[in-house]
């Protein structure tokens, strides 16, 4: 009896382990799911739009820590927040875990999507904001609805680590905390809508001013909005706060879905 006991109780340690080790396995898959993404949705002005270096096409997937590039052409990207970023010629855009990283070009995102410079890190919730930055590694911010916080990254370290990151072991093996080691220690700075801040290469604020009505109709009428055909998921909270708060400014006009022709109808006299 004693020993039919301990087989049955060495047994059920067995399955234990094993639906242990199962259950293991099974959320692996969950932490690798926390990669950051972005959607090919629209391409203008040619083919030349690049993830990884290879053209890319519409409804095509980047995944994290892919760059997705473009040279003479524009592009519409859907993040897996469900923002969208439009990006400019001649812009790079590497994906990570937390913001995207623009090393260079011009883009605008509307909706909840942070994004990073090589020195500053923009996080939101929901707005609307243009990211620029140049070919010596200054950065221009110009949040055009919502509020933007600018926090600034340790000097130096963003040239030998990846910004856009959370894990420990992409920043620092020997951090514990990923966003200390990020962080310059220095308190965000909160650009509110209709402001646009300077950031030398450095992260440093060195200019904030006021968005102008010509601002505005610059951006609007620029190549971050023509030509554009698929709407921005943030653009009524945009028009509300023009409407609002800016006045004299042209808003862009609203993308027109092609709407399908409804086929032709024959009746017979005396049924219908």
């Amino acid at each position: 009896m004693l020993a039919t006991m301990d087989l049955f109780q060495h047994r059920t340690a067995r399955q234990l382990l094993c639906l242990g080790l199962l259950g293991l396995g099974l959320a692996a898959p969950a932490a690798r799911a926390a990669t950051e993404t972005a959607t090919v949705v629209e391409i203008l002005d040619g083919k030349e739009l690049f993830i990884q270096a290879r053209p890319a096409k519409v409804n095509e997937r980047a995944r994290s820590p892919e760059t997705v590039s473009t040279r003479n052409s524009r592009g519409q990207l859907r993040f897996d927040t469900g923002a969208v970023g439009r990006m400019n010629r001649f812009s790079q855009v590497r994906l990570g875990s937390r913001c995207f990283l623009l090393s260079q070009g011009q883009i605008l995102v509307s909706g909840p999507q942070s994004g990073c410079t090589q020195s500053a890190r923009m996080s939101v919730r929901g707005t609307n904001y243009v990211l620029n930055v140049a070919e010596d590694g200054q950065a221009e911010l110009s949040v055009l609805e919502g509020s933007v916080a600018v926090e600034p990254l340790r000097t130096g370290e963003s040239t030998d680590t990846d910004p856009t990151s959370t894990d420990p072991k992409a920043t620092d093996p020997k951090a514990k905390d990923p966003t200390a080691t990020e962080s310059s220690g220095v308190e965000p700075t909160i650009v509110e809508a209709g402001q646009k801040v300077k950031l030398s290469p450095q992260g440093v604020i060195l200019t904030l001013l006021r968005l102008s009505a010509g601002d505005y109709n610059a951006i609007f009428a620029g190549p971050l909005f023509k030509g554009f055909t698929l709407p921005l998921p943030a653009m009524g909270s945009l028009e509300s706060y023009i409407r609002g708060s800016v006045p004299g400014v042209t808003l862009p006009s609203v993308p027109v879905v092609p709407s399908v022709p409804s086929l032709p109808r024959f009746g017979i006299p005396g049924l219908f």
